[in-house]
């Protein structure tokens, strides 16, 4: 669309498409960059609703015909003085903008842009949001987030003209004038720009935010969608649990995938909708049932923002920080804002700090974790934003929510806690931007945790940030990837949490060498696949309900069971494509089968579990048959749908040459066909017949890898979860050391690979020498043990070469 020409004498307003990221000085960073949207980014297929910004220009134009600024200037150095709070100075200065007039040049030029804006919309009077811009933020060194007003479903000329004036005063809003002193910015040298733009209407449709960067780990590959109903100001203000998704950008481009990694739904209990009648212009109202059970994107949508993401961020060429909306009436997906990421994208990429917990303590509460630090101190509740100044420095907040007149505070705690909020709330990024360790969305911490005890706030332990009771013992370590030595041995790591994944992307690992079904089954599925297969089996009214609670939204139950498993395989495979993740499938033992919802009505008791019916022989049996076919559904989605071809398939406890046919033929009756899509085949090395047969079973499977544990319980006859035998369990044993040097011999005869993946390397550096010495060709770690043990073996590797 062409924009009507500029007049030399309107250069108070200029429309979107006639700026740029250029303009940053005439109109602000929010419209420099949504014109820099609109002008360079729809040929791109980024919708973005029509709008036009006033300048800077006219802000100190206002302040000029006004005579504002010597009387702005002498209330803030009476509050530098002492002589006024920040409260009476803020609320002094606002007023004096409030008791202000537009000269008629400006004000005419903002209403003659309002009625083409309307015109544009086939409307008389069109809805706008009216937006402050300030020309000092979103610069890559300060978000500013939320320190100027937002002023939605503003309709008529009146209307528009005073809420950009109600926009000038917010300024001088006590977080405004709070951040400036703490950035060393002069008041009077940032002006503030009006972007007054067209509503997408949210308020029937769904809004959110968007980083193109993981915003807890740094990871740079993934987008970061958080999503609600209604208009977006819940998900920034953080007012509610959103929707969470997250999408691998390198295999956006092939249009044969869907490569969306996670998909958490969110509570959503309440939106915000347009208001009709008396001075709200919005207002919060509950959220159906069916909303709250119903995820708020559609894959296809998902996919649609996380490509405009990618295309923003490659044209600014650093990560950004995005607003979008869906308009209900349309369906039509709009991007409403872009500025640069402030806070992952300044770390730096081969250092980090690891943080642990050496204590164990009574869990509190839970939430999101924001950061990846531990934070100890007495807790400061705090349930009303009247009561912020009873604060106590250096204590962890815990409250309701933040907002940005909680930002002075916010800056002199310890930890954060809140009760609302998700990842992408102004919680979140205003702690991701002060350094500080933040638990957001527990739904109860007001209430569980009591105010003045001391507790200790976790966000070390994956995606969930936890709160414990007492101050706990940690440790820190800071870590310097680029003093790593190379390795000839490929040092992989074991992952089992999705949550723990993106931690461990910057270690230079070659690969993950054993990915867990376990955990994500236990903890995130939690319900039997049997149960989910024939759920009229589940007889107990209490284990029923639960299933139907846990399932809700999936029209097969047993839809639940692939889409959980799918998206935790991508998750974990993401950091490390398209290095090889090689997947077990599920080792469970039968009592641990039995403890998930629902497993008690098809798990047989066992005298011995560990000896029992687990691995391989559960593949093939009419017992669990349908359960595994579940299991390749999930494999096959994350491969040939999601797109990670990288993954291996890998099976545990496969006793005999026959097992190993019987199981083949098993996953390639759920399409999962050894070399099809390259698809590749590993094996447990784990009991004895495997190591005697491994000439048999290396006709059969592309690799080995060594399950020391269940080798050393096996050739030692120990159990390896008995306490009173647990001196003689040693994978270091001759007779095992023997076994695993014959395992490496044959499968190198082979012609296949072998590597290792049980916690004797981790916990021995002997054992790591010793299969560096005999050849083997990877070694997988648990990662908090990665950096302490690749020395061991790039030094056993440089003493062999100078033997030879």
């Amino acid at each position: 669309m062409t924009a009507p020409a500029t007049s030399p004498a309107d250069v108070h307003v200029k429309w979107f498409e006639d700026t740029g990221i250029g303009d940053i000085a005439s109109v602000g960073g929010k419209n420099a960059s949504l014109g820099e949207l609109s002008r360079s980014l729809q040929s791109a297929g980024v919708r973005v609703p029509d709008g036009f910004a006033t300048t800077a220009g006219a802000y100190r134009a206002f302040l000029a015909s006004n005579a504002l600024e010597p009387r702005i200037r002498t209330y803030i150095e009476e509050y530098r003085a002492g002589r006024a709070t920040l409260r009476q100075a803020g609320a002094a200065i606002r007023e004096l903008f409030l008791s202000a007039t537009f000269p008629d040049s400006i004000g005419e030029a903002i209403q003659e842009r309002y009625r083409l804006l309307s015109r544009r919309a086939g409307q008389r009077e069109v809805s706008v949001a009216v937006r402050s811009s300030a020309t000092a933020e979103d610069l890559p060194d300060a978000s500013f987030a939320g320190q100027q007003e937002t002023f939605l479903n503003v309709a008529g000329e009146r209307a528009v003209l005073e809420a950009c004036r109600n926009c000038y005063a917010s300024l001088f809003t006590d977080r405004a004038i709070s951040y400036r002193e703490m950035k060393g910015y002069d008041h009077l040298d940032v002006a503030l720009s009006v972007g007054v733009q067209r509503m997408v209407r949210s308020d029937l449709g769904a809004s959110g935010v968007m980083f193109s960067i993981d915003t807890e780990s740094g990871f740079p590959e993934a987008v970061l969608i958080s999503a609600a109903w209604g208009l977006g100001e819940t998900v920034v203000q953080g007012t509610i649990n959103p929707d969470k998704y997250q999408v691998f950008k390198p295999l956006l481009a092939d249009e044969r995938f869907s490569p969306v990694i996670e998909r958490e739904r969110g509570a959503k209990e309440r939106k915000m909708v347009y208001s009709h009648g008396g001075n709200a212009r919005t207002r919060m109202v509950e959220t159906t049932e069916r909303e709250q059970e119903s995820l708020v994107l559609s894959d296809d949508e998902v996919v649609l923002l996380a490509r405009w993401a990618k295309a923003v961020e490659d044209h600014y060429g650093r990560p950004m920080d995005m607003e979008w909306a869906k308009d209900g009436v349309t369906g039509e997906l709009f991007m409403v804002q872009a500025r640069p990421e402030t806070v992952q994208a300044q770390r730096s990429s081969t250092s980090f700090r690891t943080y642990h917990l050496r204590q164990q303590g009574r869990l509190l509460t839970a939430g999101a974790a924001i950061g990846d630090a531990i934070a100890a101190g007495q807790a400061c509740v705090i349930r009303d934003a009247k009561d912020i100044e009873s604060f106590v420095d250096g204590s962890v907040l815990v409250t309701r929510m933040t907002d940005p007149d909680w930002v002075p505070v916010m800056k002199r705690a310890a930890g954060i806690v809140t009760d609302h909020g998700g990842p992408t709330s102004h919680a979140a990024i205003v702690s991701r931007e002060l350094g500080v360790p933040a638990v957001v969305g527990t739904r109860n911490a007001t209430e569980a945790v009591p105010d003045g005890a001391p507790i200790t706030l976790s966000c070390a332990e994956g995606e969930e940030g936890r709160v414990y009771e007492g101050l706990l013992e940690f440790g820190v370590e800071e870590v310097d990837l680029e003093a790593l030595p190379a390795t000839r041995t490929d040092v992989m790591v074991n992952i089992g949490s999705p949550a723990a994944a993106f931690k461990w992307w910057r270690l230079p690992a070659a690969g993950v060498g054993l990915a867990r079904m376990e955990f994500i089954i236990n903890n995130l599925i939690r319900i039997h696949p049997m149960a989910l297969v024939h759920p009229e089996r589940v007889t107990d009214p209490e284990e029923a309900a639960l299933i139907r609670k846990l399932t809700s939204g999936y029209g097969d139950p047993t839809e639940y069971f692939v889409d959980v498993l799918a998206t935790g395989i991508a998750k974990i495979a993401a950091p490390f494509h398209p290095k090889p993740v090689i997947v077990r499938l599920s080792d469970f033992k039968s009592n641990e089968y039995s403890h998930l919802i629902g497993g008690g009505f098809f798990e047989r008791p066992e005298e011995n579990p560990m000896l029992g019916f687990r691995g391989a022989s559960r593949y093939y049996s009419d017992h669990y048959r349908e359960g595994f076919a579940l299991e390749c559904r999930a494999l096959k989605r994350v491969r040939e749908e999601v797109g990670f071809a990288n993954i291996i398939v890998m099976v545990p406890f496969c006793r005999t040459v026959r097992e190993a046919d019987l199981v083949i033929e098993a996953m390639a009756g759920q399409g999962l066909v050894r070399g099809s899509a390259g698809l590749q085949l590993y094996m447990m090395c784990e009991i004895p017949s495997n190591v005697v047969l491994a000439e048999q079973f290396a006709e059969r499977f592309d690799g080995f890898s060594i399950g020391s544990n269940d080798l050393t319980q096996l050739v030692l006859g120990v159990d390896r979860d008995s306490e009173q035998l647990a001196g003689l369990f040693d994978e270091r044993d001759p007779a095992v050391s023997a076994m695993i040097a014959q395992a490496i011999d044959k499968a190198h005869a082979a012609g296949i690979k072998i590597g290792i993946c049980g916690q004797g390397p981790s916990n021995h550096p002997d054992l790591a020498e010793f299969l560096v010495a005999r050849g083997i060709d990877s070694i997988s770690l648990n990662p908090d043990t990665y950096v302490k043990t690749l020395p061991v073996i790039a030094a056993a590797e440089q003493r062999l070469a100078r033997q030879a």
